[in-house]
């Protein structure tokens, strides 16, 4: 009965599931069909504005329809519906000539995960000039829960500004791979393009490693990259929330 009523509930083609019981039962589910569609869709445009805006709202409605026929709910809790777009993006065949559109909708679902993930207060950033520098290489650092890293083919952070209102729109003259930070150390969420090496350090210290295995594998990835400058950064960006000692240290 459940699967029945889904499957009437999301395509047109279904004729309602029985055990309705109504004169114009027909009529009615057609206007519970297209209330709960609508809504759906509504729900996608609220969250990904920047893939609306680059498309426009009747091709995103095109989109999500198809999306919500592909993908329901399977939760009552509407926060995390959509996790699943960037992908089905990526497979839609009318969306094949941006291939930047799925990546400006992962930077969209970071942007939303990072918005209502749970309260820290970050640490202040004379902290670590309070401790010993031959330390520093053992330590871990407990990022802010807020923190998203996206590894992005595309300048993701530069389109999503443009179609945010955050940037004017103009042509972009570089169109290289961006790795973007995505933080609410306080009220509002930032979005940070990275430094070559930085989202590897990041992804390195988010995985539990020390500060000196952060470095090295973020300069191995990127030999510019610089501890001393990506650390500050960490700091006033209001990403770190603890500092961690080895037992080793400590004894």
């Amino acid at each position: 009965m459940q699967a029945a009523f889904t499957a009437a509930l999301l395509d047109a083609g279904h004729a309602p599931p029985p055990g309705l019981h109504a004169a114009d039962t027909t009529e009615r589910f057609a206007v519970y069909r297209n209330n709960v569609v609508s809504g759906l869709i509504r729900a996608l445009a609220s969250g990904f504005p920047a893939v609306e805006a680059i498309v426009g709202a009747e091709f995103f409605s095109a989109l999500a329809a198809c999306f919500v026929r592909a993908a329901p709910p399977t939760s009552p809790v509407l926060l995390d519906y959509g996790a699943a777009l960037p992908d089905f993006i990526a497979g839609f065949a009318p969306a094949a000539e941006l291939p930047y559109l799925p990546d400006v909708a992962r930077l969209e679902l970071a942007y939303t995960r990072a918005f209502h993930a749970a309260d820290a207060v970050p640490l202040a950033t004379d902290t670590l000039r309070r401790l010993p520098p031959e330390r520093v290489a053992s330590l871990r650092l407990q990022l802010h829960p807020s923190l998203q890293i996206l590894r992005a083919r595309h300048p993701v952070a530069t389109i999503w500004a443009m179609n945010t209102g955050r940037a004017p729109l103009n042509e972009i003259a570089d169109w290289s791979a961006q790795d973007v930070l995505v933080l609410r150390p306080q009220l509002a969420v930032d979005v940070i393009p990275l430094a070559p090496g930085e989202a590897t350090f990041l992804e390195t210290l988010q995985a539990g490693g020390t500060l000196g295995e952060a470095a090295s594998t973020a300069l191995d990835a990127a030999a510019a990259f610089g501890l001393g400058p990506a650390l500050a950064a960490l700091f006033i960006r209001g990403a770190v929330i603890a500092v961690e000692t080895s037992e080793q240290d400590e004894e």
